[in-house]
Order: structure tokens, then C-alpha cells, then sequence
């Protein structure tokens, strides 16, 4: 049992025990993978990572996201050779692009920065690799947000007007064993105060 389902001061009934012991399982489980084998990803399955990052929240419930499904080789392997810390995108049989609109309109019309599009955007990724994980897939978040590697994915995906991208999520059957990093780290916990 991992660390983060160990205990509970409030132990709920036996049914919700095994679901809340799922949940932080599967949390203390997610890992980054970079290697796949090149099986690929069924169209239920990508459904359903999509509906489990479209689960996340957003301020206000704007949910700004955009998603870019890549199942193309060529796209897959171009854009592997072009953005220098996504190099698995050449093995990944898939990949899903979060993007978000970074514009809003407000209820009086006026259209304004979406100060949280980031925030929001990491929040369905984060799902998304949960996921992943979850349903025995391989992913890997690559930062796509910076202005050289958000302008290389533009143009590779047609990315036009106020949608930016925010990562490009490598997504495949694992080829590896790859193990979770135990990051619980006590002194990064701060009580009441700095």
C-alpha cells in the first residue's frame, strides 16, 4: 500500500474505503513514461482521457481548453524533431496537445486576458496523466507553453488567434518498467505561517 492511501483519521464506511485507496494509489503510482511499444491507442480509450481531463476544474467553469489529438505518424515524428525535450513523441503512438484560450468575455462583453488559462490547462493535464496511469498508459507532460516551443506547435498544428498551447502529452503502451519517484518531502510542509 503506498504511502499516500496508508491512513485515514476518518476511516469512512468499507466501500469508500477501497475507492479512496484507489484514487490515492493510483496518484502515488503516476509516472512519467518515455519509451512505448507501437501498439496503439484505441479511439475508447483516447474518449475517455479526453473526458477524464475535460472533469477537471476551471475558473469560474469557463473551461477554456482545447485538445489536439495526434494519431499521425508524420505530425508525431515532425514535431519529435523539432521540439528538443519531446524527442519519445518518435516512439509515442499518440499524443493529445492541451491547449486553452487565453481571452474571455466577461458577462458585460468585454474580453479580457484569461489570467488562469494556464492554471486551468495543467488541471485537465493533470487528469489526463491520471488517466492514463489508471487505465495502464504510458504519458509524459512536455512543456509547450514558452514562446519558442508554443510557436513550433502552432505551426506544426495550425494554432491560430488566442488558443496557446500549454504541453504536448506523449501517450502509449509502455515499453518500460518505469517506477514512481517517492517526492514526499515533510520539510516542504509549512504550518499556519512561512
Amino acid at each position: 500500500m503506498s504511502v499516500l492511501a496508508a491512513s485515514c483519521c476518518n476511516a469512512p464506511e468499507a466501500g469508500k474505503d477501497a475507492a479512496r485507496d484507489a484514487v490515492l494509489e493510483n496518484i502515488a503510482s503516476r509516472k512519467s513514461v518515455r519509451s512505448y511499444t507501437d501498439e496503439p491507442v484505441c479511439r475508447e480509450d483516447i474518449e475517455t482521457l479526453l473526458k477524464a481531463a475535460m472533469a477537471a476544474p476551471s475558473a469560474m467553469n469557463r473551461q477554456p481548453w482545447e485538445f489536439i489529438v495526434i494519431d499521425n505518424r508524420d505530425t508525431l515524428d515532425a514535431l519529435a524533431g523539432k521540439l528538443r525535450h519531446a524527442k519519445m513523441l518518435k516512439e509515442a503512438p499518440l499524443a493529445i496537445v492541451v491547449c486553452a484560450e487565453t481571452m474571455i468575455t466577461l458577462r458585460d462583453g468585454q474580453v479580457v486576458e484569461n489570467m488562469f488559462w494556464e492554471h486551468d490547462a495543467s488541471a485537465a493535464t493533470e487528469n489526463l496523466l491520471l488517466a492514463a496511469e489508471a487505465m495502464g498508459l504510458g504519458a509524459v507532460w512536455t512543456a509547450a507553453s514558452d514562446p519558442e516551443r508554443s510557436a513550433i506547435v502552432c505551426e506544426a498544428l495550425g494554432i491560430t488567434g488566442t488558443v496557446k498551447p500549454l504541453c504536448v502529452v506523449p501517450i502509449g503502451h509502455p515499453a518500460g518498467e518505469e517506477q514512481p519517484k517517492d517526492k514526499w518531502k515533510p520539510e516542504k510542509v509549512h504550518w499556519n505561517r512561512w
